[in-house]
């Protein structure tokens, strides 16, 4: 089968790191098994992020409304307000999948293993977008951008890139 004449070759998808963020977290809210799997909410207590071009706090209050699918796999909802180091606002959301092989599932239920485990054995990916009215942050309007995360003591972090 040929191609369709229309496709047209454009470069490849490229990145710019923007930051890194650890994200203190609340103890679960199991919310329950509903018809879609089970809600279970992670609140935010706060935490850090810096890259090059912003840094500052998580505040408090937000959260990932996280639900665990019937196949294991974690489907990500999350939002939280961000505080520059100059005091701008920027609302952050962002969606997501969290893949654990099976065979790393119990693992990563211990408190005493999951942290040791490299973030290279599961899949684990967001997709960050921004809302804010500081001007000297409007760029961040205008972006997409792509996370990794792993797990780590008390939290949860993300490595965050500027898909250019």
């Amino acid at each position: 089968m040929t191609p369709d004449p229309r496709v047209k070759a454009l470069g490849d998808i490229t990145t710019r790191h923007l930051f890194d963020i650890l994200v203190d977290l609340n103890p679960p809210l199991n919310i329950g098994a509903g018809p879609l799997g089970r809600r279970i909410l992670f609140g935010s207590a706060g935490g850090t992020f810096h890259g090059p071009r912003l840094r500052g706090q998580v505040l408090p209050g937000g959260g990932d409304w996280a639900l665990f699918r019937p196949d294991g796999a974690m489907t990500l909802d999350v939002r939280l307000t961000l505080r520059t180091h100059d005091d701008a606002l920027v609302h952050m959301t962002y969606s997501g999948r969290w893949v654990v092989p099976p065979d790393l599932r119990a693992d990563l239920a211990d408190p005493s293993k999951r942290h040791h485990i490299d973030p290279a054995r599961y899949y684990f990916r967001t997709n960050p977008l921004f809302e804010t009215g500081a001007e000297q942050y409007a760029w961040l309007n205008d972006i997409v951008c792509v996370g990794s995360g792993y797990l780590i003591d008390g939290g949860i972090a993300y490595k965050i890139a500027q898909v250019v």
